[in-house]
């Protein structure tokens, strides 16, 4: 079987992309696996720390035993995202046996976030995180650069935040970051924004992010070529992420999208079973109409 290194290893070469479907809530993973199989899609189910802490996806160990319940391998692989070396709250966090226990239950790639240290301190973890996710023989993805939107309190205005260029990954230390770390994917600050997780924004549309592709560009150069992840996929204008597929970005994340579906459904029927339906709904949207992703399994299959 394809390791999930091999799969968006084949998605960079061939210029497609793998989507990552976030899940705060268990009932989402049923339908985002059934729409990936609908669509001919390949693609990650992937759980954050703060969708455990902070909404009801319950835990790691929970959130795999939801995934066995419907995984199809060939569709879907189990991927650990963001456990933060310092959180969204500003708090350490004790991050190594968060890593090996998903480890242990059998994730099939892990990711490490040092965004908030510095630039020494994000090395030294993700090379940490890097070893032992290579000694369980699976991936380990890392992130440089700020991508913003998690913290709480409001955003300065998007378009001032894109003009400044505030957060956005280094070039420099990108190089260097690949260089002693290790890591496999890197997540990249180039305009994109994470959907607030609290308080009344946690509802709210998101911008239409853009994404800086020249930066990009001299990103993929300075880094020989590292399959790069986007995250704050969710709201990006659709151009700007097909051009940045083209340029790189091999794994995006998704999560305000279908996480918002799912909420307003609830809402207005009670049923888990509607919230469920506009999961798919959205997910299989996502797929055909805003990836372009339909029948493109075997690109990442080989």
């Amino acid at each position: 079987m394809l390791t999930s290194k091999d799969i968006v290893k084949n998605a960079h070469a061939a210029n497609i992309v793998i989507p990552a479907f976030n899940v705060p809530y268990l009932p989402m993973v049923e339908p985002i696996i059934k729409a990936v199989v609908d669509q001919d899609c390949f693609a990650f189910i992937e759980v954050a720390r703060l969708e455990w802490i902070k909404f009801q996806s319950g835990s790691l160990a929970a959130v795999m035993a939801e995934y066995k319940k419907w995984e199809q391998p060939d569709y879907v692989r189990l991927h650990l995202d963001h456990v933060p070396v310092i959180d969204e709250d500003e708090l350490t966090v004790d991050y190594l046996p968060i890593i090996k226990e998903a480890i242990e239950l059998g994730y099939h790639s892990v990711m490490i976030d040092g965004s908030r240290l510095d630039l020494a301190g994000n090395i030294a973890a993700t090379r940490q995180v890097a070893e032992v996710a290579h000694a369980a023989g699976i991936p380990c993805e890392a992130e440089l650069g700020a991508v913003m939107g998690h913290a709480a309190g409001p955003l300065p205005p998007y378009e001032e935040l894109y003009a400044s260029g505030m957060g956005f990954t280094d070039v420099d230390e990108a190089q260097q970051f690949v260089q002693e770390t290790g890591c496999d994917w890197l997540s990249v600050a180039i305009g994109s924004i994470h959907g607030a997780v609290s308080g009344v924004s946690k509802d709210q549309k998101k911008v239409e992010a853009m994404l800086n592709l020249e930066h990009l560009e001299k990103l993929q150069q300075a880094t020989g070529g590292i399959p790069f992840v986007l995250h704050g996929g969710s709201g990006v204008k659709q151009d700007y992420l097909l051009a940045a597929i083209k340029q790189g970005i091999a794994k995006v994340n998704i999560g305000t999208e279908i996480r918002q579906a799912y909420e307003a459904a609830l809402r207005e029927t009670g049923s888990i079973a509607e919230a469920q339906e506009a999961t798919f709904q959205r997910t299989a949207w996502l797929i055909k109409d805003y990836f372009g992703l339909a029948g493109t399994r075997r690109l990442a299959t080989g």
